[in-house]
């Protein structure tokens, strides 16, 4: 007990450091090529000012565009006087200077998303606006990726949806990139998906495409893996064996940040790869901390969650949001990160819950980081939710969640 106390201090004090440092030397350690980027829902103590915010990124990469935009979404959600009006009012300048805008969305994601919104984007000049059904891509999944790409120069990689919740009042990370190696693979997955889905529309279903290549080049400090892998672009790793290398290979910790987990896939199906991975960590002596939201903890999901916490070795809490001040908000007020660090000179960043349907079917985009600073920064944005008045057990959380269901 005394160990695992001091353990915990420990980690705190390292979050605290880092948190506390002047946002110009975090700067400066950053990995060239990549700036971490995340926002913390309004009306809480999770703010960190040393890193820029989406609203912030999306706006400036917008306002520089000056001949294409390609953005790959989910869904879209817009609101009057948010940030995400702001982006939006940021395209539409681009648009009327002669700006090629190109919005691909999923199909699924019409129906999470608002009428005015998609009417908005569709008006945009020189916007060309494509549903896609993944689904009839792969055979199952879906666009659960968020990016987009800028001149071919720049690109945006995060958690946050298209919604202007995940601007303000939702906890996410991302990742802008100006590396030109990743940048062009990011586009050419954006053109893989653009282009399938005018094959679609022509009555052909798009074949994979077959490349005996189906590792990233894990020598670089910073590299992309995707899903679904049969349909990466050569060069890009699978980020579905990308993950367990990454757990396999950890040495003394294993920390995780991510909205959903669960050892069972969208159906049910047993999913058990990422746990048997986290398993294998925690039996050789590894320091598993496991960080979820409280909406992962629905009543399917919460005997893999249960099973997995009571392995010697894995800790997990559960971090829940106050509701605003403002009252009740639909679909928001979560953590919906989903970041990793290794052994303190590892980071994972990325778009991926951490269950079956996501890293196996469905159109998604993670980071990898072989670098001390990108992956201290990260462990510190995980370690701060984790020691934070948010956060609880996993057995008090789902103590609490039970008192609240029964009725008064």
């Amino acid at each position: 007990m005394l160990l695992d106390g001091l353990k915990s201090c420990r980690h705190a004090l390292a979050a605290l450091a880092v948190i506390a440092t002047p946002a110009t030397a975090i700067a400066a350690e950053q990995l060239p090529g990549f700036e971490l980027v995340h926002n913390a829902p309004v009306e809480t103590s999770l703010a960190t000012p040393d890193l820029r915010d989406a609203g912030t990124v999306w706006v400036d990469l917008i306002s520089h565009a000056r001949q294409t935009i390609d953005f790959e979404q989910f869904y879209v959600a817009g609101g009057s006087g948010t940030a995400l009006n702001r982006v939006i009012a940021a395209m539409e300048d681009a648009g009327k200077r002669g700006v090629r805008i190109r919005f691909l969305m999923e199909q699924k994601g019409v129906a999470m998303s608002d009428e005015a919104t998609l009417n908005r984007l569709k008006a945009i000049p020189n916007l060309t606006f494509r549903l896609l059904p993944f689904a009839q891509v792969s055979g199952d999944g879906i666009i659960h990726a968020k990016f987009f790409t800028i001149d071919g120069r720049k690109s945006y990689i995060g958690s946050q949806n298209f919604d202007w919740r995940s601007l303000e009042q939702i906890d996410e990370t991302g990742v802008l990139v100006s590396d030109a190696h990743v940048v062009g693979q990011v586009q050419a997955i954006f053109a893989h998906d653009w282009a399938a889905q005018q094959a679609l529309a022509q009555g052909h279903r798009p074949e994979p495409l077959r490349h005996e290549d189906d590792k990233a080049d894990e020598t670089r400090r910073a590299y992309l893996v995707a899903s679904p892998n049969a349909f990466d672009p050569k060069g890009v790793g699978d980020s579905q064996a990308a993950l367990i290398r990454l757990i396999d290979g950890a040495r003394r910790s294993v920390h995780v940040e991510v909205m959903e987990y669960s050892p069972l896939s969208f159906s049910g199906a047993p999913y058990p790869l990422i746990d048997e991975a986290l398993r294998r960590a925690a039996a050789r002596g590894v320091e598993v901390h496991l960080l979820i939201a409280d909406w992962s903890l629905s009543p399917k999901r919460q005997p893999g969650i249960i099973a997995l916490g009571e392995v010697p070795g894995v800790e997990i809490r559960v971090a829940t949001i106050p509701q605003a001040s403002t009252g009740p908000i639909p679909f928001a007020r979560v953590v919906h990160t989903k970041v990793m660090a290794v052994d303190g000179d590892t980071a994972w960043v990325g778009t991926s819950n951490w269950e079956g349907g996501y890293l196996d079917n469905s159109r998604n985009l993670e980071l990898v980081f072989r670098d001390k600073s990108m992956a201290a920064r990260v462990d510190a944005l995980e370690q701060s939710l984790w020691t934070s008045a948010y956060v609880q057990p996993l057995k008090q959380a789902i103590e609490e969640r039970a008192r609240k269901a029964k009725p008064s």
